[in-house]
This record gives C-alpha cells, structure tokens and sequence, in this order.
C-alpha cells in the first residue's frame, strides 16, 4: 500500500508537470507541515521506505523547499522548516490525500470491515512482531 501511495503521488505530479520531485520528498514535505522539527525527528515520524533521509533534506534544501539552521543548544543538531515553496508543494499533496480519502468514504471501501477492525489487526500484528524480535536477542 505504501508504494501504491506513492505511486499515486508520482502521478498526481506528472499531472501537474512537476518533475522536480520524487514521491519521498513530497511526503517529507507533506509530514515536516507547519512545524520546526530536526532531522532525526523527522525521520522517526516518517515513513520514508528504502530512502536516505538526510540525503532527501540537503536536496530539499538545495532546491529551496526547506528552510535549515542549527540548533543554538546543540550545534550537532540541525532544524528544518518549510519555505513558502515547500508550503505549496504540501498543500498539493494534502488535496491529493483529501480527494482520496472522499472518494475512499463514498465508496465503501473503508465500511467492510470496519476500519477499527482493520486498525486494532494492525497493531495486534505490530506487538506481536515487536515481541518476536525482543525473544530473538
């Protein structure tokens, strides 16, 4: 589902003729939003599969989306934030999502089984592979 996703944001943005971007760095825009976050925070929130996050941010902020500065306490530590630019990129993308997630609930899809079902099988599944790899070591 996740490549899928990304699939649909390629697209979304060869609709637009914007070949700027990969689908990585769009969704790093779209996750980073409104807020000042480091680095490796941001790469703990995100799921950025088979990406080099910091690789993705220095080409973001080569190509003047993200905004980045050390942090004054700890100098190692960089925070990054979008530009204007990078505000409108995310926009694009929340409509993308906002489209979908309409066209999901009219259609039905997300009735059966009901999504809570789906959420709580998810996270049963999640514990039960964390539990797994705490018994291995």
């Amino acid at each position: 589902m996740h490549r899928l996703m990304l699939d649909l944001v390629k697209d979304e943005f060869e609709r637009l003729g914007r070949n700027d971007l990969t689908p990585v760095q769009a969704l790093i825009l779209y996750n980073l939003g409104e807020s000042e976050v480091s680095a490796g925070e941001l790469r703990s929130r995100g799921m950025y599969q088979g990406s080099n996050v910091s690789y993705n941010l220095k080409k973001l902020v080569t190509m003047g989306y993200v905004h980045h500065e050390r942090c004054d306490m700890d100098r190692r530590s960089v925070r990054v934030r979008l530009t204007d630019e990078g505000l409108d990129v995310r926009l694009l993308v929340h409509g993308l999502f906002l489209r979908h997630a309409e066209g999901l609930a009219m259609s039905g899809v997300l009735d059966d089984p009901p999504l809570e079902q789906v959420n709580l099988q998810n996270r049963r599944i999640e514990r039960f592979w964390s539990e797994q790899i705490r018994y291995i070591y």
